[in-house]
């Protein structure tokens, strides 16, 4: 039976809007039914079925009004916000007879009105990072049934061939990219640049923020403080007996892997690559069928390089002077590189590994450059040796050039790293010019953003489903996350409200209606294209990871994937096979996080 419902299946928090979407074409009727024959209700769970409101329809989504250009559906909207109570719910769908007879047409699996399940799914998400690492031992009280022993060492591997040098080199730990074995600068930097703001907006938040309780929730009734779980030093014990690391911690283990990847030039190898790409087998069998290679330099990993590890050095001062003096000395040494060498190409090898290919480095230049301005300015006294005849002076005024020629895109994304400058300008509060002038440049952006959603049938903002949709969906929403943080609205907007619709596309409400983040709801993809997940002997797949989702492309067709349907939006399907829509990253899952995180705040 189709689902005719679109609803974030995991569920919406008490004073958020509750926004719904139904397609009436799959609905179990004959003929075309219209909304007013229809009302909706809300029943909570329990042993009387209490109905909690009821409501009529209203033809098109915000401004969106006609066939939905990507699946042709034409979409009713119902809105149960005033529905605040924690408890499980389900949505049902009546049609009202002539004579007042009223006919159920379907319901909905049941979601939760919670204040903290954002909060449960950030801890997932953070987690699944920790399943992503490569080298280490994943032991029963961290990992329970997806534990795996250590594969993948790299602390003695050779150059690839392509390089012509001879010797070894230890490349050991980091995180695995995606659903590949392959561990990448690149992507891995975005990663880490989005997980390093969310640390870096927690140093500044207030002490003890976070939630203090869970007594709403229906099944998570264990306490637990938002600040841990970001910036904590210790593990956590989670209510299902697991334990977890801090997402600062979690970061610290993919950074320990950057700085192994430094030559001893200052230039940053580009990634760690098996000599042909794996079948879906386990690391420890991948390590018995073939060798592991180090492969690069470029200028684009090398300033990805710098910029993580510059911001990096201001979110470990305080927790660990040694570790963030190494990161900000390894930042500028990555930066003298680059610098002397404005374009050097990434390495043109995909056989065993992604690409990542990039023909422009400005806009890496234009986050180093913020970053390490930031650094000279807040830290001259102290760390001024570091940086030579690197001035702040000479830093801004390459900045302000730049400005003019970046401006800020809607998100963040490996190819294109300049909203990482146009970020730390904004949050800085040393240079009132800079940061008023990429205040407003990035509020502008966030209302572009909030225009397209109020164009589009489902509320999200991309033109055109891409390789990795949802990590643009999450990416959009950190764009309105971070531009919340200094103003609430924006052209009269409420950023929480736009930044949560297109949280509740990624969890359920799209139109393919699934949730897909693995492990959050009933929908979760159960074989996505993630070597890990297939090769554990574990039926379910790895939580916490998100999937790439509706992928227009459909680069994949010669796997044969069972896709549901010819039109754009119906790109994505749960196969393993399918590469192009269901694959994970950390790049998609990092800005989600980032989301969650600044949500709980």
């Amino acid at each position: 039976m189709k689902i005719p419902v679109r609803y974030n299946h995991v569920g919406y928090a008490p004073d958020d809007a509750k926004i719904f979407f139904v397609n009436p074409a799959e609905l179990p009727v004959q003929g075309r039914i219209m909304p007013e024959e229809c009302f909706f209700c809300l029943v909570r769970q329990t042993v009387r079925s209490e109905t909690v409101w009821e409501g009529t329809f209203s033809m098109g989504t915000f401004e969106h009004r006609g066939a939905c250009e990507y699946t042709g559906e034409v979409l009713w909207t119902g809105n149960f916000s005033e529905v605040r109570d924690p408890g499980l719910y389900s949505i049902q769908i009546w049609r009202r007879g002539s004579a007042e007879k009223e006919t159920l047409l379907y319901e909905t699996a049941p979601f939760e009105i919670s204040s903290v399940w954002f909060f449960r799914q950030l801890i997932a998400n953070i987690k699944s990072f920790y399943y992503q690492r490569s080298g280490v031992e994943l032991t029963p009280d961290f990992a329970g049934k997806w534990v795996r022993p250590a594969s993948h060492l790299d602390d003695s591997i050779k150059f690839h061939p392509s390089m012509e040098r001879s010797g070894i080199w230890n490349a050991h730990g980091g995180w695995y990219d995606a659903g590949d074995y392959g561990k990448y600068i690149v992507n891995g930097g975005v990663s880490v640049g989005t997980l390093l703001l969310v640390c870096d907006i927690a140093e500044t938040a207030s002490e003890g923020s976070g939630l203090k309780s869970s007594a709403d929730s229906v099944e998570y009734d264990q306490s637990f403080m938002l600040d841990k779980v970001i910036r904590g030093n210790a593990p956590i014990e989670l209510q299902d007996g697991l334990k977890m690391y801090s997402l600062k911690e979690e970061i610290r283990f993919e950074l320990e892997f950057f700085l192994r990847m430094q030559d001893a030039d200052g230039g940053v190898f580009f990634k760690v690559t098996p000599a042909h790409w794996d079948g879906f087998i386990s690391p420890r069998d991948s390590d018995l069928l073939q060798e592991r290679y180090v492969l690069g330099k470029s200028t684009t990993s090398t300033l990805n390089f710098a910029g993580a590890l510059a911001m990096a050095s201001r979110v470990y001062r305080g927790s660990d002077a040694a570790f963030a003096e190494r990161c900000l000395q390894s930042a500028v040494a990555a930066y003298r590189w680059a610098a002397s060498r404005p374009f050097v190409d990434w390495p043109h090898n995909t056989e065993g590994s992604g690409g990542y290919g990039d023909d422009r480095a400005d806009d890496e230049f234009f986050w180093a450059r913020a970053v390490l301005y930031r650094e000279l300015q807040t830290r001259g006294a102290e760390c001024g040796e570091w940086f030579g005849d690197l001035t702040a002076e000479s830093l801004r005024q390459q900045l302000v050039a730049e400005m003019d020629a970046l401006p800020p895109k809607f998100g963040l994304d490996w190819r294109d790293t300049q909203n990482f400058g146009w970020i730390v300008l904004a949050l800085q509060d040393f240079d009132k010019e800079l940061q008023q002038r990429a205040r407003e440049s990035l509020e502008k952006t966030a209302l572009q953003i909030i225009d397209a959603q109020k164009q589009d049938a489902y509320g999200i903002s991309v033109s055109k489903f891409i390789w990795g949709s949802n990590g643009e969906v999450a990416n959009h929403a950190l764009t309105l996350a971070i531009v919340n943080r200094w103003t609430p609205t924006v052209g009269g907007e409420s950023l929480s409200f736009w930044c949560r619709e297109l949280v509740n596309f990624i969890y359920g409400r799209n139109p393919v209606d699934v949730s897909f983040v693995t492990g959050s709801a009933w929908s979760s993809p159960m074989d996505p294209h993630h070597r890990l997940s297939h090769s554990d002997g574990v039926k379910e797949p790895i939580p916490g990871l998100l999937v790439g989702g509706i992928n227009c492309d459909r680069q994949d067709t010669h796997r044969a994937p069972h896709y549901p349907g010819a039109l754009p939006g119906f790109s994505y399907t749960d196969e393993r096979c399918s590469f192009a829509s269901n694959e994970t990253a950390i790049n998609w899952n990092a800005p989600l996080t980032a989301v969650l995180a600044l949500l709980c705040f």
